[in-house]
């Protein structure tokens, strides 16, 4: 049985977040990402995937101070689900805070750990400024295709998200990793507990891009599906959620989901069992059934 993930492992002496829940391999902290990533230990992360408030969803300022909900879900009053924190900035205010979490992120990150960061089209010139200005090198844009979006006559559709990728330094080619795809054709989940969350088999698509049991942070966990997708593939994986709502959401998810899947394999080592058993048993059978020939 793997140990626990233990906040000594993550964070610098002394410094701890409002609470935390974890277990084999996973934890999530509480918190305001602005302030626990200057705590996290220094080169204990082989990789960053995550996906951070967009503060986009118009572009007016008054538009943009709208609720998630009313900006990204088309859900009632009465079906909707929980808003989430840090999503009012205007784009200048955005870029500047993205470029100070990402600075304290990249040195608690390994030389040539790569980061992924999910966006839409109104913040991408800004998120590809921040990350540069925050020191990590940019290496490109990898395309999530949802496949469907609210069509626009005489327009374009709408239906993709990009997901813009660097590394903290030189990444050498030698690294154990496959070559992976520049598209990704998932349609949004169906039965989703945050407003937006990402498809589970999504996240374990991109969270190849660390090295095999590599440890991997989402700053921004949401719904834990990052943190789920990583434990799951056999990384480890370290989240920060500010919003009350969602830190609850999120490490309960992770967790059921965890012990539904130890459970499963439980059962599944009872069954195997089971059938060897029955296997020697016919085999004995057949051996005493053949001496008494």
């Amino acid at each position: 049985m793997e140990k626990t993930l233990e906040l000594e492992e993550i964070l610098k002496d002394r410094m701890h977040p409002e609470e935390s829940v974890g277990g084999e391999r996973w934890r999530i902290l509480h918190g305001d990402t602005l302030k626990l990533v200057k705590a996290l230990r220094p080169g204990i992360f082989d990789a960053v995937i995550t996906d951070p408030p967009y503060a986009s969803g118009g572009t007016k300022q008054n538009e943009r101070n709208r609720t998630t909900n009313q900006k990204y879900s088309s859900m009632k009053p009465g079906n909707a689900l929980p808003d989430f924190d840090g999503d009012n900035k205007d784009q200048r205010s955005w870029t500047h805070w993205m470029a100070e979490w990402l600075y304290d992120v990249r040195k608690a990150c390994r030389s040539g750990a790569p980061i992924c960061l999910f966006i839409d089209w109104r913040q991408y010139p800004s998120i590809t400024d921040a990350l540069q200005w925050a020191g990590w090198i940019w290496r490109g844009t990898a395309v999530w295709d949802k496949g469907n979006s609210r069509p626009q006559k005489g327009r374009f559709r709408q239906q993709a998200e990009y997901i813009v990728w660097g590394s903290n330094g030189p990444m050498p080619i030698s690294r154990p990793v496959a070559c992976l795809p520049g598209v990704f054709r998932y349609g949004n989940p169906q039965n989703r507990i945050h407003v937006t969350e990402k498809p589970l088999q999504l996240m374990k698509d991109v969270i190849q891009i660390c090295e095999p049991g590599g440890r991997i942070l989402d700053p921004f966990a949401g719904s834990g599906t990052t943190i789920l997708a990583a434990v799951e593939e056999g990384y480890e994986a370290v989240g920060i959620e500010v919003t009350d709502a969602y830190f609850k959401l999120g490490t309960d998810r992770v967790r059921i989901a965890l012990e539904a899947r130890e459970g499963e394999a439980e059962e599944t080592k009872n069954i195997s069992r089971r059938d060897d058993t029955m296997m020697k048993e016919s085999v004995n059978q057949v051996k005493e059934t053949g001496e008494e020939m």
